[in-house]
């Protein structure tokens, strides 16, 4: 009885690691995505046109 409660812990154990697998980085690439175009288009009403430096998805830089 015991060897059975073992294979059946063992069983459950092993088809709850299997179940889901989640891709951490799919929405990420999404919202940094949307947040360097927001950050662009923000850099662009701030600086100017042609006088942006430098754009990330957290900040800018003008020339």
């Amino acid at each position: 009885m015991k060897r059975i409660a073992t294979l059946a812990t063992a069983t459950l154990a092993a088809l709850l690691c299997t179940a889901c697998v989640i891709a951490p980085n799919s929405e990420r690439v999404i919202s940094d995505r949307e947040a360097l175009t927001q950050m662009s288009e923000q850099a662009i009403k701030t600086c100017g046109a042609g006088n942006v430096k430098d754009v990330t998805h957290k900040s800018f830089t003008c020339k």
